[in-house]
């Protein structure tokens, strides 16, 4: 998991917050996969027809604002989504991304949201610390997870995850 291919989905925009990311109604499921199904639709209804396994989000800054609910991270896990590149993550969200061992929140310099494009092919190397965009043959540094979530991060999550 130190290095991850895939496309991204660009939602240039800033506050996604939770109850867009999984709205209110479907925090009742239980079944993940069918979470899954209803990832984003506050923002975009066809969200999980876009997607495919390993698939990236790019975003404004504070992704995953609002209520503290995990259904958020394991939603946008379940549909096929791996990283999300954002400036910076409310960090409720982003400690239930990594402690899950959902997804990874990938901290970028708001400059590289006018930089990638919808679309674009894209690898992250966590060995290196920088984005890839295959589509453009451009090269972009990341900022390094602290210590404490690499090694999570490594784990596979919290709950695998020894000291």
């Amino acid at each position: 998991m130190n290095r991850l291919k895939g496309k991204i989905h660009k939602y240039n925009r800033d506050n996604i917050d939770t109850d867009v990311i999984i709205p209110g109604p479907y925090l009742k499921i239980h079944d993940h996969k069918e979470l899954g199904k209803h990832a984003m639709e506050g923002l975009d209804p066809n969200f999980s027809e876009k997607i495919c396994e390993g698939d990236f989000l790019l975003t404004g800054k504070n992704f995953g604002c609002g209520s503290s609910r995990e259904h958020a991270p394991i939603a946008l896990h379940q549909v096929g989504i791996r990283a999300i590149l954002s400036p910076s993550f409310a960090r409720i969200f982003y400690r239930n991304a990594v402690d899950g061992g959902y997804l990874l929140p990938i901290e970028i310099d708001p400059a590289l949201i006018e930089k990638i494009s919808d679309k674009d092919e894209i690898e992250i190397d966590l060995n290196t610390n920088t984005i890839i965009n295959i589509t453009s043959s451009e090269k972009f540094n990341i900022k390094p997870f602290p210590e404490i979530i690499s090694k999570i991060v490594k784990a596979g999550g919290l709950l695998y995850f020894k000291e």
